[in-house]
């Protein structure tokens, strides 16, 4: 399932810009220019925006195999119209149903990884989903400049019906509901606020670089007014289209500003490496292409191992570390602007787009697993919006930089290769700055203490008649940055089946027990199915599963939405905590949101057994 939503997320991303390099064909045949035909890629990313919100609604309404295959059959039929359009204005129509397409297919497959994945194995299929998303633009290009050589444009669109056609059939096929289906409602009004609201800021980030300032400028205002009233809207009504509740979780905001500055990196990048090669260098087509293809390629190998990095020591070096070598060698590329060697300059872009695969799958992974699983498909459904805006964005600004600087240059006398590279230069200098933007978020994100809150008194800690009457006042607890080992070292060693994880402050950060450690490995070693193999001649593969622990951080397993009590809460929530989520332990928390004890259901059953036989006997005692 999880092959089935990376294929799909490949096609709803590559069909983004597969068409850009068909522009002149598509002029000369359909007798349009440059500023009517750029809408083939504004309209379809602005179409597609405004569809992702509406995946949410349907993924939970639907069937997972009935809503894929329309989905994709929309995509086909959007083909089809485009690769028979007589004139302009029906291809427009074809690629913008291919965009309602695209909308809905790339949050679905999100949502489709999420549910399958385990825990331990999230980071990697996430890895596996960016690796994808960023190849398919990028591969995009290659492959039309390629076919663009022995067809004509047409052929592109039949090209793309095919490969979604293939990947209908595969669905219909491997796919089966993975999500508790209801009836939510589709909030039309909404729908239209969030329309308006999208249309508006990303047409004026467009226009900007048109000339009409007031145009822009009146866009952008008109799509802050609506984007003011769909949010007031979403928190006041009963059936939401996006519940904004993500938002709330400071770690999630932080995440889906890392994937969107790696996103517009990857977007500004793919739109002005080729406008510049072919201008200023002669190069055709074809081979602008291929000179982002290695690093196109390694990226899809090193998105799934970014992933597995992320799973096993988290992101705290490897994002951070991702954007700084994207502003480094981004930098180095806009110095080899100057020179004549085409090798040094696709050498120099290869590290830089290699280390998008550190920022884009981490940082979405990050965002989501901050979320609890009723949120998670609303955080899916900001993330996709998240891409295509800042896809939008990226391509608007960095070509809009790109000529008016150079046009500038020109104007003021400059010879036109030399206005060029000077343009390209300040796009580079766009995702320099976007680039250390985030790194600054992430180290943030990863090392910024939280803020210390004034401790509770012991009064406040202890309420009589209170769930403090019957917790363990002495908690075992792991703290964060533990190994896995250390955790199940600590278990032994203790008697105990789990613990929960705290951080420095004591703030209760998540909770790890023995069979969270034992799925774990069972996916990763066959033989830890079974503890007791390992006492039957399964010892090398002990000391390697044992290794393995000692560098997975703690955190990595953990489940991080913990169900906890306050010191002020009753028995009877304590029992009702148990029994509704069938927990056998529960942490207690003091007013400042540190930990102070722990109940457990064994407390409870005590509790209640004394109670018992101290009533019975209180009976039999003579009047």
């Amino acid at each position: 399932m999880i092959t089935i939503a990376a294929a799909a997320a490949f096609l709803a991303t590559f069909n983004e810009t597969f068409l850009n390099v068909a522009f002149a064909p598509i002029m000369s045949d359909l007798g349009v220019d440059v500023n009517t035909v750029q809408w083939l890629t504004t309209g379809y990313l602005l179409v597609a925006a405004v569809f992702v919100p509406v995946a949410n609604v349907l993924y939970r309404r639907f069937p997972t195999r009935s809503l894929f295959i329309a989905v994709t059959a929309i995509m086909i039929v959007g083909s089809v119209i485009g690769a028979l359009a007589p004139n302009f204005s029906t291809l427009l129509i074809g690629l913008l149903l291919q965009a309602i397409g695209t909308g809905l297919l790339t949050p679905i497959g999100m949502n489709i990884t999420l549910a399958v994945s385990p825990r331990q194995k999230l980071g990697m299929n996430m890895g596996i989903m960016a690796a994808m998303t960023t190849l398919g633009p990028s591969l995009a290009i290659v492959l039309s400049g390629a076919l663009l050589t022995i067809a004509p444009w047409r052929t592109l669109m039949w090209v793309f019906a095919a490969l979604v056609l293939i990947v209908l059939m595969a669905g219909a096929i491997v796919l089966y509901t993975v999500v508790e289906l209801g009836r939510p409602v589709l909030d039309i009004v909404s729908f239209l606020f969030v329309a308006i609201a999208l249309v508006g800021i990303l047409y004026g980030v467009s226009a900007a670089f048109g000339g009409n300032i007031l145009l822009s400028g009146g866009a952008i205002i008109v799509g802050l007014l609506f984007m003011w009233a769909f949010i007031s809207r979403q928190n006041r009504i009963e059936n939401p289209l996006i519940d904004l509740t993500p938002f709330k979780t400071a770690a999630f905001n932080r995440g889906v500003i890392m994937t969107m500055l790696g996103l517009l990196f990857v977007f500004a990048m793919n739109v002005i490496i080729p406008l510049f090669l072919q201008a200023a260098r002669g190069t055709a087509p074809l081979s602008a292409s291929l000179t982002l293809a290695p690093g196109i390629l390694l990226t899809v190998v090193l998105g799934p191992i970014a992933g597995r990095w992320f799973d096993r020591f988290g992101g705290r070096w490897s994002i951070p570390l991702g954007f700084a070598i994207m502003a480094v060698f981004v930098g180095l590329v806009g110095v080899a602007a100057g020179q004549t060697s085409l090798v040094i300059f696709g050498a120099l872009y290869v590290p830089a787009v290699l280390a998008t695969a550190f920022v884009i799958g981490p940082s979405q992974t990050f965002a989501l697993s901050h979320l609890d699983e009723k949120s998670s498909p609303h955080g899916v459904t900001v993330i996709s919006t998240s891409f295509q805006i800042a896809g939008g964005v990226g391509t608007s600004l960095a070509a809009g930089i790109y000529g008016m600087v150079s046009q500038s240059q020109m104007n003021a006398g400059t010879a036109e290769v030399d206005s060029l590279i000077v343009g390209f230069r300040a796009a580079v200098t766009l995702v320099i700055v976007t680039s250390v933007i985030g790194l600054i978020i992430a180290i943030r994100a990863y090392s910024a203490p939280k803020p210390q809150q004034p401790q509770a008194s012991a009064s406040q800690d202890v309420v009589p008649g209170a769930v403090a009457e019957v917790m363990k006042s002495e908690v075992y607890s792991i703290n964060a940055d533990s190994t896995v080992l250390e955790a199940l070292y600590r278990f032994t060693s203790l008697g105990i089946s789990g613990a929960p994880i705290v951080d420095h402050n004591n703030q209760l950060v998540g909770f790890i027990s023995d069979g969270d450690i034992l799925r774990y490995l069972s996916a990763a070693h066959p033989s830890s199915v079974n503890f007791y193999s390992f006492a039957v001649g399964e010892k090398q593969d002990l000391e390697e599963a044992m290794q393995e622990l000692g560098s997975l951080n703690v955190m990595s397993l953990a489940t991080k939405q913990v169900i906890s009590l306050p010191s002020t809460a009753s028995v009877a929530d304590a029992v009702a905590a148990l029994s509704d989520a069938s927990l056998k332990k529960v942490p207690v928390l003091n007013p400042a949101g540190a930990m102070v004890g722990i109940v457990s259901r064994s407390a409870i059953n005590r509790l209640a057994i004394a109670s018992y036989l101290e009533a019975e006997h209180e009976a039999q005692l003579p009047v």
